[in-house]
């Protein structure tokens, strides 16, 4: 039940009929129109810019044409208040009941109340995580994948068919480089003394157990055999266990992917991948020889002047065209790529969003550009960055780990404070804007630490319904009879609010997928936990106010059916974003 959507229905409704009228002309763009909760809570219960959005293309000025939407709104049989504000503002509000109605529906459906049918069934692809397979993710790769997860989950409750990859980049350079430092390793577990491990290898200890079982695999075989013999298998064996180690990793934090997909797939065979996305594009008309000027701020000395195979990057909107083969004859990484989302774009999947690290700011217009063209402007590219975590101990910088050597691990962190903190506080701020994450601070049982305190104010609604069994016999306060109390019995102004807030639970769901923004999950979750425990401390200064009142059931009855509205989207939220919801603190 969506009160935001019904309204926002109804005033389009208004906008066609002042159309049919003659009041306004036809063919308006409606899709602007929104209602939204009002930024100050007391100019009413919703706002709507219709009258803003439309007043220049209907040649009206919108205070005008706000009061001729004012008068129709007036006249809905559950609007109290109709104004227009300002120089176009439109404030509303509603009758209590319809309020309450929404109570009703939270108890009813449960864990469905909020639950979108939004994005149809449309087949989306979520790319997270996608860390080189080159050691143990570290606390920055940690922000990705829980975005990634939460960002999934909203996008399956509002009524999206997702499936979570995860992109192996196993065909770089990069895992060259790990197959030398596992054969270093390997040395070692044959008794060999290494030393220092050199510049340009991975130096972590978490190396040395395939360095073991490549030793106890194939005993000295390897030894004294050129690397030509010895790179490829010790390069997949080295692979295969950083993918467990990853998988490990990820599956505490309750993330699993439904596909891994392998970037070294895309080469194989005689017609690979890349080489079938190459040619369709030179169909499309859209390869051609040529030369690019260096890069801006480059020396001119250090720049091949070549002629290169380039892809018109440029016709959709990049800033330059982009090479796709390498001097060596080799595709280049961004080739990959474009066959890499060619493949997703075959597999069904026409929205595609990929969740990247803040180092790869500058690569957003080249593949945008290239999937709009190897998709024929079908499929639609959506890039989530989630900026940097500095990570603290009590307000000091930690740097430093003893498993990876050289940074703190996405492990050592959950092991240290919990998957709770860390997904809760992962998406307490906007994915774009750079994170502190301070591991004193988010194990904290104060109201200072938002996670406690949303999870606290869910233990304290199952409290209260465990107070009112006791008031009241175990076979009290069914689902059914919550949601038939009588709901006007709400009279304070902090009840009344509450119900507000839960009405604005199917509305958040809805903006929070369609603009990728998990973190308003969070925002909402602490202003309505703020809610209950404000509630529940005028209910220790006032005893009229508590919500078990062992001499009144229809009352209690009530407050139970507004705590378990509250408790229904605390729960459905902290689900959500991959967090616990507890019925008891410990």
């Amino acid at each position: 039940m969506n009160l935001f959507a019904e309204y926002q229905a109804k005033v389009i409704e208004i906008v066609e009929g002042l159309a049919r009228d003659g009041v306004l002309p036809s063919g308006l763009g409606l899709s602007r129109i929104v209602v939204e909760p009002p930024r100050d809570r007391s100019h009413g219960d919703l706002a709507t810019n219709a009258a803003m959005v439309l007043a220049k293309d209907a040649g009206m000025k919108p205070r005008d044409l706000a009061e001729r939407i004012v008068g129709k709104l007036r006249q809905d049989p559950g609007v109290t208040e109709a104004e227009a504000a300002g120089p176009g503002f439109i404030n509303i509000r509603l009758k209590p009941v319809l309020f309450e109605n929404v109570v009703r529906a939270a108890v009813l459906a449960g864990p469905d109340f909020g639950r979108s049918a939004m994005g149809a069934g449309a087949k989306v692809n979520v790319e997270y995580v996608s860390a080189n397979p080159t050691g143990p993710m570290h606390v920055g790769h940690c922000r990705g994948a829980v975005f990634g997860d939460a960002l999934a989950n909203l996008l399956a409750f509002a009524g999206h068919d997702v499936t979570r990859e995860y992109y192996i980049n196993d065909a770089g350079a990069q895992v060259d480089v790990l197959a030398r430092s596992a054969y270093l390793r390997y040395r070692e577990a044959l008794g060999e003394e290494i030393g220092p491990i050199p510049e340009g290898l991975y130096p972590g200890d978490y190396l040395k157990p395939v360095g073991e079982a490549l030793a106890k695999t194939h005993g000295n075989a390897f030894l004294n055999r050129s690397e030509r013999e010895w790179l490829e298998p010790v390069r997949s064996v080295a692979i295969d266990a950083m993918m467990a180690m990853i998988r490990e990793d990820l599956k505490a934090l309750s993330i699993e992917h439904a596909v891994f997909f392998s970037e070294r797939s895309l080469h194989e065979g005689n017609a690979s991948a890349v080489g079938a996305a190459i040619a369709d594009l030179s169909e499309r008309n859209l390869i051609y020889q040529g030369r690019l000027p260096p890069p801006k701020g480059s020396p001119e000395a250090d720049w091949e002047d070549r002629e290169q195979t380039l892809f018109k990057a440029t016709a959709f909107g990049d800033d330059v065209d982009r090479p796709l083969l390498k001097s060596d004859g080799g595709y280049t990484y961004f080739a990959s790529d474009i066959a890499y989302h060619r493949d997703k774009f075959l597999r069904g999947f026409k929205i595609m969003i990929d969740v990247w690290g803040a180092d790869h700011g500058g690569y957003i217009k080249r593949l945008k550009a290239a999937v709009t063209a190897v998709t024929g402007g079908e499929g639609t590219l959506d890039i989530e960055i989630c900026q940097l975590v500095r990570l603290l101990r009590d307000g000091q910088e930690v740097k430093m780990s003893k498993r990876a050597g050289t940074f703190v691990t996405l492990r050592e962190v959950v092991d240290e404070v919990g998957p709770d903190p860390v997904r809760f506080m992962m998406l307490y701020r906007k994915n774009d804007a750079p994170l502190d994450f301070d591991l004193a601070k988010v194990v904290e049982q104060s109201k200072d630490n938002p996670v406690f305190y949303v999870q606290y104010a869910h233990a304290r609604s199952a409290s209260i319904f465990r107070q009112a069994k006791m008031a009241y016999g175990e076979a009290s306060f069914g689902q059914e009879e919550l949601a038939s109390a009588d709901l006007s019995l709400l009279a304070d102004e902090a009840e009344q609010g509450i119900m507000k807030l839960v009405a604005q639970y199917p509305r958040l769901i809805d903006s929070a997928a369609a603009n990728r923004e998990p973190h308003r999950v969070a925002f909402y979750l602490y202003e309505i936990a703020s809610s209950l425990h404000a509630l529940w401390s005028k209910g220790k200064e006032d005893a009229a106010l508590r919500f078990v009142n062992d001499k009144d059931r229809e009352l209690t009855k009530a407050r139970l059916a507004l705590v378990g509205s509250l408790m229904t989207v605390l729960g459905s939220g902290l689900k959500l974003l991959g967090v616990s919801a507890p019925d008891e603190m410990r």
